[in-house]
């Protein structure tokens, strides 16, 4: 890591509010102290939106809006193809942002790869949006469609990757022909602060992105705002009801990215090689766990039950857990003293109702890290499947291991769920993988692995949202559809 991260996060914050290509260090809504979740320090006063700056924000996304979206579309596009690579030039300042702002690992988080992938994606969409010639009748003319832009759309990424989180929804967006307002959440915008300090190095016009770190004050705001023609909300399922309230004054429409609580599925002909990188690792080691869609459930078959718990302790146990700045550490704190307090208590709870059996973990670490926000990988066995220790999203290192004995058990305990934003199997089997991913109640279904790409839809069913990011229907989701009709004469 050849970033200087001393000053950093305060350097960004202090700069304050991007709006109409100005920044602004003042806002209603009061501040934020941050902390570095490694230790405990503060970081830096993050100036908060009020309701002023956001209707600041929201008219300088609408000035912006005729000329931005009459760009020509290769001219759009270049914009967006220069972010991309800037974005991917500052990988590693992106990795120690992310890892002062919420503590994600820079050996596994690439937030800035991952962005630049998006953005690239998403450039290459401007000139690609297409209508339709249409036949008609009983009426005989010329009919055809123009998709086009919402107009302001209204964008709040989540905490646990603002930086990501622009380039999943402020991308598509930008493509799309619309102006954004982004609101990353007050724990974590510096990430977001730095996409769009980049994308006016890439010659984004003023005004077509504007950034407004908030609260859930500036958050209603924003979506109640009659001006702000769609809202993106990545979060949880209690605030997205608040959302959803909000935009039912203006009947404005929603895609939402919420809540999940994967199942992952191992079969008895399982490759265990492969299973246990997933079952470990990429449950509650990436991110230490604060993802939606990290396999937090895990079933095992009968046959191989006691085998993959024994390896995905040992794993666990193996994990370098530290600084997140530290390229040998693999795992980090969680975001504030306050998860980790929540998430010690689901811990306590599930211990004090026999939830489940601690294998391994349980605590809360200390000695060099006791003044930062780590929980050690905490692995529950033998799970009672109707606990809340299983069924709610704990979003934190903690695994919940349950044992099947047939398909028909397993299909039925993994979609009782209120969630549904990912399922995973693991089978060498293939008529079994693709027949249990049509029964699965999930909107992404991985298969012996696990992986994103921006080129693939993504998002989820039942109270996991509504909506997708990745792939054309990523980009469809911020257009819609005006028809044309030209009559012919007799």
């Amino acid at each position: 890591m050849t970033v200087q991260t001393d000053g950093l996060i305060e350097s960004i914050a202090s700069k304050g509010f991007l709006i109409g290509g100005d920044r602004v260090a003042r806002g209603g809504g009061g501040a934020y102290t941050h902390h570095n979740p490694a230790n405990g320090a503060v970081q830096a006063e993050v100036v908060l939106a009020g309701a002023a700056e956001v209707d600041a924000a929201v008219a300088a996304a609408r000035a912006a809006l005729p000329a931005w979206r009459a760009m020509r579309a290769d001219e759009r596009a270049a914009i967006l193809f220069r972010l991309a690579d800037l974005i991917e030039q500052h990988a590693d300042e992106a990795a120690a942002i992310s890892a002062l702002e919420m503590g994600g690992a820079v050996s596994v988080m690439g937030p800035g790869i991952y962005t630049a992938q998006w953005v690239r994606y998403y450039a290459g969409w401007v000139d690609k949006v297409e209508g339709q010639v249409i036949p008609t009748y009983p009426a005989t003319g010329l009919d055809y469609t123009m998709p086009e832009p919402y107009g302001v759309v209204g964008v709040i990424p989540p905490w646990n990757g603002s930086m990501q989180g622009m380039g999943q929804k402020a991308a598509p967006a930008l493509a799309a022909g619309n102006t954004v307002v982004a609101k990353p959440p007050e724990l974590a915008p510096f990430g977001a602060y730095r996409f769009a300090e980049l994308a006016q190095e890439a010659g984004l016009p003023p005004g077509v992105l504007n950034v407004i770190a908030g609260g859930p004050d500036a958050g209603e705001a924003l979506v109640r705002h009659p001006d702000v023609d769609k809202v993106s909300f990545t979060g949880g399922i209690p605030t997205a009801r608040k959302v959803m309230a909000a935009a039912a004054e203006t009947l404005k429409p929603l895609a939402f990215e919420l809540g999940g609580k994967t199942a992952n599925i191992v079969f008895p002909d399982a490759d265990l090689d492969r299973v246990v990188p997933v079952a470990a690792v990429m449950s509650i080691v990436v991110l230490s766990g604060q993802g939606c869609a990290l396999p937090t459930r895990l079933y095992v078959h009968d046959d191989v039950y006691d085998e993959v718990a024994a390896r995905v302790v040992a794993t666990l146990e193996a994990i370098p857990v530290g600084d997140p700045l530290d390229p040998a550490t693999l795992m980090g704190p969680v975001i504030t003293e306050a998860a980790c307090d929540r998430i010690m208590g689901v811990i306590e709870h599930a211990v004090s109702t026999n939830a489940g059996s601690v294998l391994t973990g349980g605590e809360r670490l200390g000695g060099d890290l006791a003044d930062g926000y780590y929980v050690a990988p905490t692995v529950f066995g033998n799970v009672d499947h109707a606990s809340s220790l299983a069924q709610n999203e704990i979003f934190g290192p903690v695994l919940s291991l349950m044992s099947f004995a047939d398909d028909d058990e397993v299909v039925a305990k993994a979609n009782d769920s209120d969630y549904g934003l990912g399922a995973c199997v693991h089978t060498m089997n293939l008529e079994r993988a693709h027949r249990i991913a049509g029964r699965l109640d999930a909107g992404t279904v991985w298969i012996n692995g696990m992986g994103m790409s921006p080129t693939t839809p993504f998002g989820g069913f039942k109270r996991s949202g509504f909506g997708r990011e990745g792939g054309r229907a990523g980009i469809e989701e911020f257009v819609r559809p005006k028809n044309v009709f030209v009559a012919f004469g007799e």
